[in-house]
């Protein structure tokens, strides 16, 4: 016997519609490329959304067509979220940091159909433009009078001549959840990129549990600053979520220092942000250099990479702002975990509290996880034992776009290239990448907890641990350090920082200074450059 509900498929088109119906005067706040401030409505995004759709019926796009972006996090860029996706199209939003020849292969590989970008990154479209075949429209974000006469790009359109033109109603079609609704590549560390293909279903599931109190807990009275980018992961969800609940949405749009980012947050009363370390770290440096405070923030979101606990404990004891620790991956939607503390752990003691948020988190409804040890089996939940994370849900990657790689799955649940423990309370913490673990005399070192005690240390900017070959011990750890340019240490200072806060055999046999870590498209440390960097190294005691 089946339930006796009505059938109404899970679409994106059904938030824009709640959105302008339940919470039409929610404001959306944008810094242009231009430079200035552009304010409107929820109800103006979904009137300018159904444009969007129309002005891609016009294109005579198939149903499920790719239409791309290269464009900051912006008013426009929403527009375009809701106005292909709900039209049955799929929404690619393209990295503009990667290099010009890694978007070709991508946006042939997508066999993308349109390109909307913003005039910032019309360098980049000049240089790919000629070697993307199945691109036929290129769309520039600006106003018809803003639209360079010399782009070199034939038929360039200007995005408010483009939309302008079409009316402001529209019938979204109705088809299968199941259907594609976007997509975004992994970072294709290893290889080419590979492409993971959301569906409205699994979408919409996510914007549900990442609106959740425990985990990202957003609501109307929240003015929410997404300072990771939309074309990494959909910017976690959050348009999605904010459309859902009504917050009010503010974007930086190509202003990503530390300075703007802090000035845009005290301007518009930002309550709630969400990005990865490296751009938090930029702008907690400015604000103790100029002795600044928040106003109005009191939460943020921090993933894409460990966050480092001197960073946790910067924005707690510092500013008073909670850091929610969070984890999750492309391949995920991306939310996987996040931190959020159990009735009963608040009775503990500030610093018994501050142990359980240093970890990623706890499971979101909707993802199942395990750890693994090399054969297969399932290792216990004690907070000690380590192993290969695996997970597995309906927003969580089933196989990569067009096969590539094969099969991911292993007996259903998906490897997500993590090393982790989980407590008894479900709490869980990376140890490190499967690659980056440094496997010493048969016991493993964590990078990433000497990553975290060298950020630790007040002259360190950023750090990153690998392993570098040893005769005896097949590897021993090194940490590269950018030290803060006001402030100088020693080789020899940093290693004694490690005694006491780590076992003798964990700590580094060396520190080298380096000008910069390199780092990857989304603001990750890329290890694998930095071992190529540091390939004439010799250890210290060979």
């Amino acid at each position: 016997m089946l339930g006796l509900m009505q059938d109404h498929p899970l679409l994106i088109s059904s938030l824009i519609d709640f959105a302008q119906r339940h919470h039409a005067d929610g404001e959306i706040v944008s810094r242009r490329v231009e430079g200035d401030i552009h304010r409107y409505t929820w109800g103006d995004v979904a009137k300018r959304a159904r444009q969007v759709a129309n002005a891609l019926d016009g294109l005579n796009l198939a149903f499920s067509d790719r239409v791309a972006t290269l464009a900051w996090n912006g008013y426009r860029h929403l527009e375009i979220y809701f106005g292909a996706s709900g039209s049955g199209r799929v929404l690619h939003t393209l990295n503009p940091r990667l290099h010009p020849d890694q978007v070709v292969w991508i946006a042939n590989h997508a066999e993308d159909q349109v390109l909307c970008f913003d005039m910032s990154f019309l360098p980049i479209v000049q240089a790919v433009h000629s070697r993307c075949p199945t691109i036929k429209t290129y769309v520039a974000l600006c106003d018809a009078d803003k639209l360079p006469t010399d782009s070199g790009i034939p038929h360039l359109l200007s995005y408010e001549a483009w939309i302008g033109k079409q009316p402001s109603t529209y019938v979204w079609p109705t088809f299968d959840e199941n259907s594609a609704s976007s997509m975004c590549y992994t970072s294709g560390t290893t290889g080419n990129p590979k492409a993971a293909l959301y569906s409205h279903r699994s979408t919409l599931l996510h914007a549900y549990a990442a609106a959740l109190p425990d985990v990202m807990c957003i609501s109307a009275r929240d003015a929410i600053l997404p300072v990771v980018p939309m074309f990494h992961v959909n910017a976690w969800g959050i348009p999605y979520s904010a459309a859902l609940t009504g917050a009010k949405l503010v974007f930086p749009g190509g202003a990503m220092d530390g300075k703007s980012i802090y000035e845009l947050i005290e301007a518009e009363g930002v309550t709630y942000s969400a990005g990865v370390p490296t751009v938090w770290q930029m702008m907690l440096t400015h604000m103790k250099t100029n002795n600044l405070k928040f106003g109005t923030m009191t939460r943020t979101v921090i993933g894409g990479s460990a966050c480092p606990p001197a960073m946790i404990r910067a924005f707690n004891d510092d500013y008073g702002v909670e850091v929610l620790h969070a984890w999750g991956m492309t391949e995920m939607s991306p939310l996987g975990t996040l931190c959020t503390l159990k009735n009963k752990q608040l009775k503990l003691p500030p610093d018994a509290q501050m142990q359980i948020r240093l970890k990623q988190g706890r499971a979101i409804f909707g993802v199942d996880m395990k750890i693994v040890d090399e054969a297969g089996n399932e290792l216990p939940w004690d907070g000690k034992t380590y192993g290969d994370l695996l997970v597995k849900g309906p927003w969580v990657l089933g196989a990569y776009f067009k096969g590539e790689g094969g099969d991911p799955l292993v007996n259903g649940w998906f490897p997500t290239g993590d090393v982790a423990t989980i407590d008894a309370d479900g709490f869980m913490q990376i140890t490190d990448r499967s690659k980056d673990v440094i496997k010493s005399g048969g016991e493993w070192i964590s990078s990433i907890d000497i990553e975290n005690i060298a950020m630790a240390h007040p002259a360190v900017m950023m750090a990153a641990c690998i392993g570098m070959p040893h005769p005896k011990w097949d590897e021993r750890p090194i940490v590269a350090v950018v030290k803060r340019p006001d402030m100088a240490v020693s080789r020899d200072e940093l290693l004694q920082f490690f005694e006491g806060k780590t076992a003798k055999w964990q700590i580094p046999d060396d520190v080298v200074f380096v000008d910069a870590i390199p780092l990857g498209a989304t603001g990750k440390m890329q290890k694998m450059k930095l071992r190529e960097e540091l390939k004439n190294y010799q250890l210290p005691s060979l």
